[in-house]
């Protein structure tokens, strides 16, 4: 009887190993033959499932920017409070995990590499950022803020701060805890 493959999975499979190579080693190092030797899989297995590097590259960011999801929804699941909402995205906005630092760490190589791809540039990855907005900018305006207070400006200014930091985290400049504390601060600054 024929074995049953379960090809998301294997997907998954291969997806990761990229994510892995990724962030010990940069995108430099992704190839079709370093990702068959990280998942322990023949080359003629990766070909199968991507046709080239781009997009395994793809695959990955997808995965990634999904498991980052993933993990935030499990976040917010135990409140419906805006600000601890955005506390939520605080604590994975920033690189204060493993998966979280090899989320930034690759989708900043990925972001790079975009820039002078315009095949990677034209993906819609840039949709993940767009909805991730539009979650914060909703949760901004669901907030109690003072009334002066702008919830798009700050929308803007919370993302913007958080991928400062993590770039600052991943330097060395910064410890994760205190990007989380000097983000914990601008936001209660917000709710004043």
């Amino acid at each position: 009887m024929p074995r049953t493959v379960d090809h998301g999975e294997r997907r998954s499979e291969l997806t990761d190993a990229v994510a892995r190579i990724a962030a010990r080693d940069g995108l430099q190092a992704v190839t079709m033959r370093a990702v068959a030797a990280e998942a322990g899989v023949s080359l003629r297995l990766v070909q199968y499932y991507f046709e080239n590097k781009h997009g395994l590259l793809i695959g990955a960011m997808r995965r990634l920017e999904e498991q980052s999801n993933a993990r935030w929804r499990a976040r917010l699941s135990n409140t419906a409070d805006p600000r601890a909402m955005l506390h939520a995205f605080i604590s994975e906005a920033l690189p204060t995990d493993p998966e979280s630092t090899d989320f930034y760490r690759v989708s900043a190589a990925f972001g790079e590499l975009a820039r002078t791809d315009t095949e990677l540039a034209a993906e819609p990855l840039a949709g993940g950022l767009t909805r991730l907005r539009s979650t914060v900018l909703d949760t901004f305006r669901a907030a109690d803020l003072p009334p002066d207070a702008d919830p798009e400006a700050e929308t803007d200014a919370l993302i913007s701060l958080c991928n400062g930091l993590s770039t600052a985290v991943l330097l060395g400049h910064h410890t994760a805890d205190r990007a989380v504390a000097i983000a914990s601060y601008h936001l209660d600054r917000v709710f004043r």
